[in-house]
């Protein structure tokens, strides 16, 4: 296994959209949501270990955060876990991460990845990922994982790069969720891919660009360059992360250089954003149904999405297309395609039965 090769695994969203079980003090990258007896987390992290040393794999999380990290991966050290005090996206989490893999290991290449992500192929998703640590390792290059993109999709983001015979390809543009119509053409045109959010760089490229492109953000990570790896790290982090701005990596950095890349991938992705992406991926019964968690008896119903507590016994009758999910003592049941209101639903628990229930 390669010492030179790190990842940051990026912990500390809330996943509003996986309410009511994601919730404030237990989001949804801390549950087994696929129920296979992993959580999102330390699938993630099992995925990553695949190809590059435990020990160098970083946990970036919000700071109330720290026990779940620790009680799901209890082997790695604390060192590993980045405790981000404040939200401030990815740019500032991406900067101080590579600070640190950087002092430790000049020559190092990271990638960084979504805790929260499905990937089907995992042999797949390594071989790519050994081909972009290899191409990052010669070349001063930012590159990106472009998923291949299977229907016209508006809840993704796109990425148009330059047609070229090398698999490795450079990126003209990234362009926002598009409409239907301009979705369509994207994947017509057979120059779009979805943007997966996944990263590859070594860190003396990435922090070379965070030189020319935001430097103000790299002049104050700087000023932690001793400390980095230490113990006052963590005091450092406390008095200054909420001073940088709050910005992307795609908005910061990756737009703006001139030596992006996207490696075209087609390893079975999904950023399972919703009830109903994660519905798509599940195994399902004769009429359609994905079921998690309880005993079920389905009569005279399909197409549902059900998750209840282990041997909860449910019994569902005459429902189709919905969406009922179960977590302690608040349960769901929504149209599967009203689940967009999920978030503005949130707002009204909120109001009505406390934040203890978000």
């Amino acid at each position: 296994m390669n010492n030179n090769y790190y990842a940051l695994i990026m912990a500390g969203g809330v996943g509003s959209r996986f309410w009511p079980v994601s919730t404030q003090n237990f989001p949804k990258q801390f549950h087994d949501m696929l129920g296979t007896g992993e959580s999102l987390l330390q699938r993630t992290f099992n995925r990553l270990e695949k190809i590059i040393p435990a020990s160098n794999i970083l946990i970036a999380t919000n700071a109330q955060y720290e026990d779940l990290v620790f009680k799901q991966l209890p082997f790695i050290s604390k060192n590993q876990v980045l405790l981000e005090p404040v939200m401030r996206n990815t740019a500032p989490c991406i900067i101080y991460a590579a600070s640190k893999m950087h002092k430790t290991n000049p020559n190092a290449v990271m990638i960084v990845a979504p805790s929260d992500h499905w990937i089907e192929n995992e042999n797949e998703f390594v071989n790519n990922i050994k081909q972009a640590f290899d191409a990052c390792e010669k070349e001063d290059i930012l590159m990106t994982l472009g998923i291949k993109p299977s229907a016209p999709n508006t809840g993704y983001g796109y990425i148009n790069f330059e047609k070229s015979e090398k698999s490795i390809k450079k990126i003209k543009q990234f362009t926002e969720k598009p409409n239907l119509d301009n979705a369509i053409k994207f994947v017509n045109s057979g120059a779009y891919l979805w943007n997966a959010g996944i990263f590859i760089w070594s860190t003396k490229s990435i922090l070379s660009s965070f030189d020319k492109n935001l430097p103000i953000m790299k002049l104050l990570f700087e000023k932690g360059n001793a400390i980095w790896n230490t113990k006052d790290e963590g005091n450092f982090i406390k008095d200054n992360y909420e001073k940088a701005e709050n910005i992307s990596i795609d908005y910061g950095i990756m737009e703006k250089a001139e030596n992006s890349y996207v490696l075209a991938v087609d390893f079975g992705w999904n950023d399972l954003g919703t009830w109903g992406s994660l519905y798509e991926k599940l195994d399902k019964d004769n009429h359609q149904n994905a079921i998690i968690g309880g005993d079920v008896i389905i009569r005279d119903s399909s197409n549902n999405m059900i998750k209840t507590a282990k041997h909860k016994k449910v019994v569902i009758q005459g429902l189709n297309d919905y969406i009922v999910i179960e977590n302690d003592d608040v349960i769901l049941i929504c149209p599967k395609h009203q689940e967009q209101d999920i978030k503005q639903i949130t707002s009204e628990v909120k109001n009505s039965f406390g934040p203890d229930y978000i």
